[in-house]
């Protein structure tokens, strides 16, 4: 009774809009003061043992790669290529929007970050071609899902850094399913430019063109290129590989397209490390909070209830989908994926799922959160960028959400969409 109490209290403040990570420290500091259940220097022993972690040291620098990418205008480059790849198709500019987010996803690993620098771009120029700003808003919002799932990931990260996974086999297991969940946004996004009679490009397919901006592009699409590989092949660890493309993005910008300047670098150096800094708060504030739920029961009971469905496949899917899905419209991704994901990881071990397997559902599950109303923050964000009323934008998404939902409930039933190239690559036997 207690721990569902907390955790009600939690859900409330987050709606209020208190900040993630205060909250999450400041109900175990109030019930310790309430029970004198545990000494208070429990607290900043269980917020630092969260973050003390050498994986985690590498969130600063895929942070700092996408803050010079946006400073360096090689966002610029990718919707060009990406606008020259969709060609005279109908709804071109929503295509292109899906296929900006694939790319930038290779380079930074934030549902924000995509969010962010994707719509400052699309969504102004989508509004101009006539589209509805809700519209515009939904599928700019949808398309960053594939932020977080397409490596490099923040939240693989952390989830792979809570249950001992290799980070490798997390950022290998997530690149089908996020080229999956882009081509089912496109393939959504070419039926409903076609049944409103959306834009398309007035310029026609041309391999030339396609060429230019390919070869414009390459140093920027380099990038991910050199991350994910030398993690993947075990050329080098997450850390090493995200401090050599931000070093990368770095000499690109100063020195081969010369579009960023050492006060864009300073800039972009202070936002990466603000944005970092509330990434490690709420991990820090995760820590106490979860000795509270654990001390309280809550998890031992969360693991009893959903096993309690394991013995019928089908109904445990249902339940753990339905879980995830309900959670996400009411808690933050970050906490979720910190909180919970390392027990629903667990749960889904113990009913016989691979843990890489288990780890990207739950990765997918609540990045899908991170769009669902009323607590997405990309939700939030995109329909700040389109002016836009948020209702406007929770109906336009129903059919995208519709669609991952769905595709969720594939990659639990399919573990091969999710194992395939952790077994190629020799991280799952």
């Amino acid at each position: 009774m207690e721990s569902i109490l907390l955790l009600v209290i939690l859900v409330v403040l987050i709606l209020l809009g208190a900040p993630v990570g205060f909250t999450l420290i400041l109900i175990p500091v109030v019930y310790i003061l309430i029970t004198d259940a545990a000494p208070m220097i429990l607290i900043p022993s269980q917020m630092f043992s969260a973050i003390d972690a050498v994986p985690l040291t590498a969130i600063p620098f895929f942070m700092l790669t996408g803050e010079l990418m946006t400073s360096a205008t090689i966002t610029d480059r990718l919707v060009q290529l990406s606008q020259r790849l969709i060609g005279r198709m109908r709804g071109s500019m929503a295509q292109a929007n899906v296929l900006v987010s694939m790319f930038f996803a290779g380079m930074n690993g934030s549902v924000v970050a995509d969010t962010a620098t994707v719509g400052s771009l699309m969504v102004p120029a989508m509004k101009k071609a006539g589209y509805p700003p809700a519209f515009a808003a939904a599928i700019t919002a949808v398309s960053s899902t594939i932020g977080g799932i397409i490596p490099p990931s923040i939240m693989m990260i952390v989830l792979a850094n809570a249950g001992g996974i290799s980070v490798g086999a997390l950022f290998a297991g997530g690149i089908i399913p996020g080229l999956m969940i882009g081509a089912v946004l496109m393939l959504i996004n070419y039926f409903i430019a076609k049944r409103h009679h959306f834009e398309r490009s007035e310029e026609p397919f041309s391999l030339r063109a396609l060429a230019v901006s390919a070869y414009r592009s390459s140093f920027a699409l380099l990038i991910p290129i050199v991350l994910v590989g030398s993690v993947v092949f075990g050329i080098a660890g997450v850390v090493e590989a995200g401090a050599l493309t931000a070093t990368i993005a770095l000499f690109v910008g100063l020195f081969i397209y010369r579009t960023i300047t050492w006060d864009n670098c300073k800039s972009a150096f202070i936002r990466a490390f603000r944005n970092s800094a509330m990434v490690f708060i709420i991990i820090a504030a995760s820590g106490p909070f979860s000795w509270l739920l654990t001390s309280l029961g809550a998890i031992s009971d969360l693991e009893q209830w959903l096993l309690g469905y394991a013995d019928n496949r089908l109904m445990f899917i249902l339940v753990l989908v339905l879980f995830i899905c309900l959670l996400g419209m009411v808690m933050d991704s970050a906490a979720n994926i910190i909180v919970v994901g390392p027990v629903l990881v667990d749960v889904m071990v113990k009913a016989g799922y691979p843990d890489v397997q288990a780890a990207l559902v739950v990765v997918v599950g609540f990045l899908i959160g991170s769009v669902t109303p009323p607590v997405g923050v990309a939700f939030f964000t995109a329909g700040a960028i389109a002016n836009v009323r948020l209702e406007k934008v929770a109906v336009a998404m129903l059919p995208y959400l519709i669609a991952l939902f769905v595709l969720l409930f594939i990659l639990i039933v399919v573990p091969q969409f999710t194992l395939y190239l952790p077994q190629v690559l020799g991280f799952v036997k």
